[in-house]
């Protein structure tokens, strides 16, 4: 049996967080820009955009991560769309987090003030220049410290990949303990890692929410 040494464990499962924070920043930029898509869309108040948005929302935050993983991977198979682990998980967080975002941005944007939505329309501007000009600059700064915190829960929930045969920190840190039998010493440091990649997003959200960006 092959002997590895701590530094040989540590280094591997360093590799391996490299797909993690990487499956987690395609994650959020997808998220986020079909989350953003999905908000802009939303705010028309179009009753057949809010129904299927609505539905949408549900059905991602309504299902667990790993079913949806699931679905992706295995699902598309079966109808003749072959993906590997990498796109599944990618397509599958990508879902799951644009759902949160519409949520976390819808609110930001619901707790303007509405006169300053009549304002604008008295003031002649379509939504699109409300938007841009006055409702986005406003709630963006309000949802940037939510949407940081959330960025968190992207990072944990990229774990469940490991479930699709996805190489990342914890699928590392399974293949590296069946090799050593040191299950406590492996996943303490499958810990660790996970510990020095979201206390500073957490920790970076609080100073944020504080200072009421």
């Amino acid at each position: 049996m092959m002997q590895f040494t701590d530094w040989d464990i540590f280094r591997n499962l360093l590799l391996a967080a490299r797909w993690t924070l990487l499956l987690s920043v395609y994650a959020f930029i997808g998220g986020g820009l079909v989350g953003l898509a999905l908000t802009l869309l939303r705010s028309t108040r179009n009753p057949l955009f809010t129904r299927l948005i609505q539905l949408y929302v549900e059905l991602f935050q309504g299902t667990p991560l790993l079913m949806q993983l699931f679905l992706a991977f295995f699902g598309l198979s079966l109808i003749g769309i072959e993906v590997s682990a990498w796109s599944a998980a990618i397509l599958a967080l990508t879902l799951f987090s644009s759902a949160y975002f519409h949520d976390i941005w819808r609110g930001c944007i619901e707790s303007l003030p509405k006169g300053q939505w009549e304002a604008c329309r008295t003031l002649g501007l379509t939504y699109l220049q409300t938007m841009r000009h006055v409702i986005f600059p406003q709630a963006m700064r309000i949802a940037i410290a939510p949407t940081v915190g959330f960025s968190v829960q992207i990072v944990k929930g990229t774990a469940l990949a490991s479930i699709i045969g996805f190489v990342e920190l914890t699928k590392a840190g399974t293949m590296l303990n069946n090799a050593t039998f040191q299950p406590f010493k492996v996943f303490a440091m499958v810990a660790l890692l996970y510990f020095a990649i979201c206390f500073p997003l957490s920790m970076f959200a609080r100073y944020l929410e504080s200072r009421k960006v």
